[in-house]
């Protein structure tokens, strides 16, 4: 995938609030216009209101020991390209509070919106990576990883994000969602990217679990997850995407770092095209469980490439491991060039429903 990140700008509080606060906490001073939404939350917990519309024009960013708390059916536009985008740090704590009839959604403010319009919403954790002991995220400078296993970064539940992937450089372009290091304390589920610039959402490294994920339309990879994650997908449903449907690697400058990547799948359907397979086993792969996966309308089921020698290792040694994966519609199931079994072949259900939408996709998302 391509890394997706620019360095923050220093950003100064507006004038005029507009938002309402929690009783308990104060918010120590920040200030919210929804015509020009960005800058700093250093202190208290800050809740924004469904009744009004956000223009986030440059970055927002929660630091340590803030809360921002987004309910249900609120809506932010972003106007500002690359400079626009919501972050997370380590130690601070996001509430996306959507319903299945009434989801957050964060989208382009143009009026003919087209992917890469803005840049994304990225949360950094601390919870182990095989990036170091720490690192820093490529979209903003703030520091993710660590040992805290079960991190807590908030609750992110029926939420859209639209028009993502805005591009920094030739090589840096943002993610509709980036989870750096988040820890398995963190709830993620119920989230759509639709038609963003480049992959729709990507775990780096982290323990948290995905649950009820929608990826529609992404500019590269529709999932991803590297860098250590040691997490379960469940209940994922990605259409329409551009390169590989689910990206999973270990480590991109070494196949074999640890902590290894240990990643449990089940309960998938990955609907083409997709130049890169519906499943791309990259950078070392890592070690794979997964099951009841459905896979529809690619020229290739499973892409690994011959040169990658610890991803080939780990399907040779029986550490990435399919059970019950359908190919429909799939020119050519895999192109791994060893003789081990690592999958067997079933009638599944997917996401719920095979290649249609699954019905708790049901109101909340667009596009499938």
């Amino acid at each position: 995938m391509k890394k997706t990140f620019l360095s923050l700008l220093a950003v100064a509080a507006i004038a005029i609030t507009s938002c309402t606060v929690s009783n308990d906490e104060p918010n120590n001073g920040f200030q919210v216009d929804p015509a020009n939404f960005k800058g700093n939350i250093t202190q208290g917990t800050v809740t924004l209101s469904a009744s009004t519309e956000y223009n986030l024009t440059g970055a927002l960013i929660v630091e340590e020991g803030a809360k921002l708390v987004i309910p249900a059916g609120t809506v932010i536009k972003a106007s500002g390209g690359t400079s626009s985008y919501i972050a997370v740090a380590q130690g601070a704590q996001i509430f996306i509070d959507g319903t299945a009839t009434n989801p957050v959604v964060m989208t382009s403010s143009k009026s003919s919106p087209a992917p890469a319009d803005w840049g994304g919403l990225v949360i950094c954790g601390k919870a182990p990576t095989n990036k170091g002991a720490t690192a820093t995220a490529e979209v903003s400078d703030l520091t993710y990883g660590g040992t805290v296993k079960n991190d807590n970064s908030g609750s992110i539940r029926y939420l859209r994000v639209e028009y993502t992937g805005a591009t920094f450089n030739g090589s840096k372009e943002f993610n509709g969602v980036s989870l750096f290091g988040v820890g398995s304390g963190t709830t993620f589920e119920y989230v759509q990217s639709y038609n963003g610039g480049d992959d729709g959402i990507e775990f780096f490294g982290g323990t948290v679990t995905g649950k009820y994920l929608v990826a529609t339309g992404s500019g590269d990879d529709s999932i991803d997850f590297a860098d250590g994650w040691s997490g379960t997908g469940q209940y994922w449903y990605i259409n329409k995407g551009a390169k590989a449907g689910i990206e999973g690697s270990n480590n991109g400058d070494d196949g074999n770092a640890t902590p290894t990547t240990k990643a449990i799948l089940k309960d998938i359907s990955i609907v083409g095209p997709g130049s890169e397979g519906a499943l791309f086993i990259k950078e070392g792969g890592g070690h794979w469980t997964a099951s009841n996966i459905y896979a529809a309308d690619f020229a290739l089921g499973i892409k690994i490439k011959s040169s990658d020698a610890p991803a080939n290792a780990n399907v040779k040694n029986g550490n990435i491991v399919f059970t019950n994966i359908q190919f429909d519609n799939v020119t050519k199931k895999d192109e791994y060039t060893g003789t081990e079994t690592y999958f067997t072949e079933g009638t599944n259900s997917g996401a719920g429903n095979g290649k249609a939408a699954p019905t708790w996709a049901n109101g909340w998302t667009k596009g499938l």
